[in-house]
């Protein structure tokens, strides 16, 4: 997904994972320009920024060395380095969340506090530069299943959240495109130094990022059996703009059996070996692309890229805004090299951006819902006799309960078959009516869990209904839907089993 959970050491630390990089010309002010990096995939709506890392985007003027079967892109010093670090959590106002401050440091030696989800963002006396960091939604669609078939689906990445830091500044005075106005840009996570390791060193970097999908699609492409380790990790400790000399040959290899096997996907081979080997080359040295003299829109990612590789000169600004959609770009590229454009199953994001700074769209907080029924041929009271004690283990994925207290605020401590452990609390219970409500307090990756199980008479039996409200955290909220829903549905076929189905 993009740059998301791009390698083992991402998934164990998912605040230094980088999503997304971005580069576009802001909509309110033309004269200026938008770099973006999201952290933090499928992250839940309490997320802070990790204390213990530099984020950095950092910029290089580029120029076209080669075009066609020869093309390449050359960078060059200067490096312009925006360098972002956050403070940990203050203690907020009276019954008011706990507050994020963090410092960006610009390329021109100035620094600039700032207050986390501040939509209005931080500005320099100056005016040159203006920062904001926090909470949004995951601007990113995946709209495939991207098997050896690439079978079209929903977005994948549908009412997720992501961290956002974002920069924003006056494009003359920062970037002199007088001097040349083609940059390749990259986005990186350090460990900040000296943090009192006792055992080994910390490694260079935790991650970085340029163009969408070089890690996930290109260096541990699964169609490719067979093919050795997981290089990512190795990846993603490299030096952007520098990849070690040594490593190059195996990176490059890996790419180019990758780029051979997905251009073969449609079953039509549509790059010639030299093209094929400048490809690769050019993903090799992994910077996104912008132009701030041409014009950047939504179709514009990539395009820089493969006009030089088709041997003619770049006509837009290329870079990446909010509401592109990479995916399809760079899969209609690669696979048939533009011959026909591959369309996933959706081309927008959960939101689309937005005109006005700070670009990214507000945050899903909007709770999500599953519900699940089935009519038993048994009466209500013989139902409820078994489910409604919150304590009871007749659910066929439970291995077994332990409760700790008694009435409402009581514990269940479930251990599924498959060993893992689910810890929730009554909240009420009404004999009665037969139902009762509960929280999840661990187990389940989402917050804000609220759940629901009742019986009502249905005809000459009864009605079960199980339904909860949630917002995902630290999952992607299609798969924690597919969990709860998948728990929903196994119980009340447990107890169609034993009860039976309404005669």
């Amino acid at each position: 997904m993009s740059d998301h959970i791009d390698g083992p050491r991402q998934i164990g630390d998912p605040s230094a994972d980088l999503t997304d990089l971005f580069a576009f010309t802001s909509p309110e002010n033309p004269a200026r320009t938008v770099l973006a990096a999201n952290v933090f995939p499928t992250c839940g709506s309490n997320a802070i920024f990790s204390n213990a890392i530099t984020h950095s985007i950092v910029v290089r003027r580029a120029t076209v060395a080669g075009v066609g079967d020869a093309a390449k892109f050359a960078t060059s010093d200067p490096e312009i380095r925006f360098s972002v670090r956050f403070d940990v959590l203050e203690k907020g106002q009276a019954d008011g969340k706990p507050i994020q401050r963090g410092t960006c440091n610009f390329p021109d030696g100035q620094a600039l506090r700032f207050v986390t989800n501040d939509e209005k963002g931080a500005s320099t006396p100056d005016g040159t530069f203006r920062v904001f960091a926090g909470l949004r939604s995951d601007p990113f669609i995946l709209a495939w299943l991207l098997v050896k078939d690439m079978t079209k689906f929903q977005n994948l990445l549908l009412h997720d959240n992501v961290l956002c830091i974002l920069v924003e500044f006056d494009t003359q005075r920062v970037l002199d495109p007088g001097k040349g106005s083609l940059f390749g840009v990259i986005a990186e996570t350090v460990p900040l130094s000296n943090l009192n390791e006792f055992v080994g060193t910390q490694p260079p970097r935790l991650d970085w990022v340029g163009r969408p999908e070089q890690t996930n699609i290109l260096l541990n492409n699964p169609a490719l059996a067979g093919e050795g380790d997981d290089l990512r990790d190795l990846w993603n400790q490299q030096t952007p703009f520098a990849i070690a000399e040594e490593l190059r040959p195996v990176f490059l290899k890996r790419m180019m059996d990758s780029l051979t096997e997905y251009d073969m996907r449609d079953g039509q081979r549509d790059w010639t070996p030299p093209a094929l080997g400048a490809h690769a080359n050019v993903r090799l040295d992994d910077y996104l692309l912008f132009d701030v003299a041409k014009p950047i829109t939504d179709t514009s990612h990539l395009e820089i890229e493969r006009s030089t590789l088709n041997g003619r000169l770049y006509e837009t600004g290329g870079g990446r805004t909010v509401d592109a959609d990479v995916i399809d770009v760079l899969l209609t590229w690669i696979v048939n090299r533009d011959r026909e454009f591959l369309q996933g199953g959706t081309t927008v994001a959960t939101k689309p951006g937005t005109n006005t700074f700070p670009y990214f769209a507000s945050p899903n907080n909007e709770l999500q819902r599953v519900s699940e029924s089935i009519d038993l041929g048994a009466a209500p009271d013989e139902v409820w006799a078994v489910i409604g004690q919150f304590g009871g283990s007749w659910h066929p994925l439970i291995a077994q309960v332990k409760v700790i207290g008694t009435g409402v605020g009581q514990l269940r401590i479930i251990e599924t078959i498959d060993g893992k452990q689910i810890v929730e609390r009554l909240d009420e219970i009404d004999d009665a009516r037969r139902s009762y409500r509960y929280s999840n307090i661990s187990g389940i990756p989402a917050s804000n869990y609220t759940g629901f199980l009742g019986v009502q008479p249905e005809g000459s039996g009864s009605s079960v209904e199980w339904r909860a409200e949630f917002l995902a955290d630290n999952q992607g909220t299609l798969a924690v839907r597919t969990i709860v829903s998948t728990l929903f549905k196994s119980g009340l076929k447990g107890l169609k089993t034993r009860f039976g189905a309404t005669k």
